[in-house]
């Protein structure tokens, strides 16, 4: 610091010398008064001037003897020596002048300058802002971390709930946090990282924020794609910083959210050399995990909803030392987590939350919150003091079936052929045992593209299928398609998305269940997508021959034609409630569950000894 300030005074003391010394040259420069160059010629011929500098433009010089006025030097300015001998006739004064042209020139060299400088600081302001926090085109190689100290976290293991296993492993952090000499007198140590692994939507980040509150110590947050930009050499450097910052506030929780954007397994896809740049940034934090000391206080939290594309270098002992699964919540962690979201709503005092668990089986707690917020719009769009179940209902079925889009106006055809399909699928479903309840059936086209909906909701979580259940649910499926040739004797467009479905689950059945006795007790392919969250369309390596295919091809055939004959068969049996309860959704255009148990008080059941009319397949399919 001292060394600073004394460079800083040593180029202040030179400046206000060369400051003056400038003063003093021009102040002497114009100190000497202009003479007329007829006066000039004047003194040449009285023979008074000592000895004269000539210049292209200007004559300066010095008197042998100083005139009346103490003149000693002057200076003149050059004249045409034809003119001056003409004008010397006449004896007429006259003296030279040349024009300024020093602020002319000045600005013309100052004013671009400006402007070019102008320019660039615009851009690099630009980009800075576009950098956010720790930008900037000068310390681009600087972190960008949003730092928390302990007062701006508010969140506590309050405000978490739901998932009750994760919070226990993570609190065991923050007591080691707050008190490692207890924690390490026997020898243990802190975990140097804790993977928190999970379905979007889980609060991953909100666990992590709710350590740091629970600590009381600072927090920096940055998401992995944040370490790479389009400069080599960026993603280490950073992370460098990173951890340099958090030394020096040590002890600090570092957390990483999406760290699959920096931290995929190297070499995966892609040609050699196509993502140096990441694996630099991956490379360098892998050195700094091993080599700062837990003793010093860091913690490093990552968070990742696809923790099978992960580098396994990163997932070794000593380094992410624990893999923490924050899953769906069952009924009673909704249970919880509603509890604490409705905190900041007005609820129904007759709302009973536990029904609102028990209908949202698969949710996440962002979806919870989601639906909470919907509730309390219903609730504000039909002018209600409080939110109540039935404003639930109508979130879930906004969050899971879309908006209603009652503008789109069907012809009385295409009304009668939804009615129809949708009624089938209630009246399979109703028909076989252990299926899930049908709780609403309507023809009000709602989100992208369906022209109708029924909504089934199950009685409790389930985490295993047995293959009747599977096959009931594509029964369940084919029912509208079904209902489709009862009635009409033709099929529409309506049904695609249920074949869909019905085909996946009939090739997993096969291929991944082992479901298929004449195949055997082979799993030929396996879920390619990730395990915590719904993935797209996966490449799938056939690891079987073209007879085996052929075989699997024909199986899955003959498991869907079994669904869709069984589907018939049960409409068949109830053809009247099938024409009754199409005939009052047309009217009503919405049923609920309790007109639904009305409508089929005298449904004839599935039996469960259904033959299997779908022909077998020998040899080749077609």
């Amino acid at each position: 610091m001292q060394n600073t300030r004394r460079f800083n005074l040593f180029y202040t003391i030179a400046a206000i010398l060369g400051i003056i010394l400038v003063h003093e040259a021009w102040m002497g420069y114009q100190s000497i008064k202009p003479l007329a160059y007829s006066e000039f010629q004047a003194l040449i011929r009285e023979g008074k001037v000592k000895e004269v500098i000539i210049t292209r433009d200007e004559i300066r010089g010095e008197l042998k003897y100083p005139d009346p006025p103490n003149r000693k030097y002057f200076r003149t300015t050059r004249v045409d020596n034809g003119l001056a001998e003409e004008l010397q006739k006449y004896d007429v004064k006259f003296s030279g002048h040349i024009e300024s042209r020093f602020f002319s020139t000045l600005l013309s060299w100052i004013i671009p300058t400006l402007i070019f400088f102008g320019i660039w600081f615009l851009i690099m302001r630009r980009m800075s802002g576009q950098m956010g926090a720790g930008g900037g085109f000068m310390s681009i190689g600087k972190s960008k971390a949003k730092v928390y100290v302990e007062t701006d976290i508010k969140t506590t293991f309050a405000d978490v709930a739901g998932v009750e296993e994760a919070k226990a492993e993570l609190r065991e952090t923050v007591d080691f946090l707050k008190s490692p000499d207890h924690y390490g007198r026997l020898g243990a140590r802190m975990p140097k990282g804790i993977l928190l692994m999970g379905p979007p939507g889980t609060g991953k980040t909100l666990f992590a924020r709710a350590v740091a509150g629970e600590a009381g110590v600072p927090f920096f947050s940055i998401s992995g794609s944040d370490f790479v930009e389009m400069f080599v050499g960026v993603g280490a450097a950073r992370v460098r910083d990173l951890f340099e910052q958090a030394r020096q506030k040590a002890p600090a929780i570092i957390f990483i959210d999406e760290l699959d954007a920096m931290g995929k397994a190297r070499g995966a896809g892609g040609m050699v050399g196509s993502h140096d740049e990441k694996e630099q940034t991956l490379n360098q934090l892998l050195v700094e995990m091993d080599g700062f000391d837990p003793a010093s206080g860091i913690v490093l939290i990552a968070a990742t909803n696809r923790p099978e594309i992960l580098d396994p270098a990163l997932l070794r002992a000593g380094r992410f030392d624990r893999q923490v699964l924050v899953d769906r919540p069952d009924k009673q962690g909704r249970l919880e987590i509603l509890k604490v979201h409705v905190r900041k709503v007005k609820l129904d005092e007759k709302t009973d939350l536990a029904q609102v668990a028990s209908l949202t089986p698969g949710f996440t707690g962002a979806d919870l919150e989601n639906l909470v917020n919907e509730a309390a719009l219903a609730a504000t769009r039909r002018g209600a003091d409080s939110i109540g179940l039935e404003d639930f209902n109508t979130g879930v079925e906004r969050i899971v079936a879309g908006l209603e889009r009652k503008n789109r106006l069907l012809n009385p055809r295409e009304r009668e052929i939804v009615a129809y399909h949708e009624m089938g699928h209630a009246i399979v479903a109703a028909a076989i045992s252990g299926s899930d309840p049908v709780h609403k059936v309507s023809i009000i086209p709602r989100g992208l593209g369906a022209l109708g909906y029924t909504i089934q909701r199950p009685t409790e979580d389930r985490y295993l299928m047995t293959q009747a259940e599977l096959e009931s649910r594509m029964a369940v499926l084919m029912g509208g398609r079904a209902a489709e040739h009862v009635v009409f004797s033709h099929f529409s467009t309506g049904a695609a998305d249920d074949l869909s479905r019905i085909a996946d689950i009939a090739r997993s059945m096969v291929t991944r269940y082992a479901m298929e006795p004449e195949l055997g007790h082979v799993a030929f392919e396996s879920d390619q997508r990730s395990f915590l969250g719904p993935g797209g369309e996966q490449f799938r390596q056939r690891l079987y021959g073209d007879d085996t295919a052929r075989e699997i091809d024909c199986i899955v055939r003959k498991k869907v034609l079994t669904a869709f004959d069984r589907s018939v068969h049960i409409l068949e049996e109830n053809r009247e409630i099938l024409e009754e309860s199409a005939r009052r959704l047309l009217k009503h255009e919405t049923l609920e569950a309790k007109d639904l148990e009305e409508l089929f008080q005298t449904l004839k059941p599935a039996s469960s000894d259904f033959a299997q009319s779908a022909p077998e397949c020998k040899g080749s399919c077609h």
